[in-house]
C-alpha cells in the first residue's frame, strides 16, 4: 500500500504547520489566500475574534478584466484587497500562503498588495 499523500493533502499538512506559527489580530489581521482552478480568493481574518474583516475574489466585478491571464487577475485581486483594507484603516497584515508555494499567482497577489500599500 502506498503512503504518498495527494497534492492537496500535502498542501493541507503544510498549511497546518504554517497556521500553528502565525495568528491574525484586529491590529494585524491574517491575509489568507486560497487558489482554485477557476479563481483566486483572499481574505483578512481576525483570529482572536474569529471573524473575516474583508474578502476579495477574482470574480468580483472590479477585478475581472476581459482576456486577462491568471497573473494579471492575481495582481488585480491584490490591489483591490489593499485598497479596501486601507479604506478600513488596516495597513499591517500577516501573510498566510496556505501551504502554496510563494510563486506564480500567490507571489503576484502578495507583490501587488505590497505595492498598493499593505505592509507584511
Amino acid at each position: 500500500m502506498s503512503r504518498t499523500l495527494s497534492r492537496n493533502a500535502h498542501r493541507q499538512k503544510i498549511h497546518r504547520r504554517i497556521r500553528f506559527k502565525i495568528r491574525g489580530t484586529s491590529e494585524r489581521p491574517r491575509l489568507c489566500v486560497y487558489r482554485s482552478l477557476r479563481g483566486l480568493y483572499a481574505q483578512l481574518v481576525d483570529d482572536d475574534a474569529g471573524r473575516t474583516l474583508l474578502a476579495v475574489m477574482s470574480r468580483d466585478q472590479e477585478c475581472s478584466v476581459r482576456g486577462s491571464n491568471n497573473l494579471e487577475t492575481a495582481k488585480q485581486v491584490g490591489m483591490l484587497l489593499a485598497r479596501r483594507a486601507k479604506e478600513k484603516g488596516i495597513e499591517n497584515v500577516v501573510f498566510d500562503r496556505a501551504g502554496y508555494l510563494y510563486h506564480g499567482r500567490i507571489r503576484a497577489l502578495a507583490d501587488s498588495a505590497r505595492e498598493t500599500g499593505l505592509k507584511f
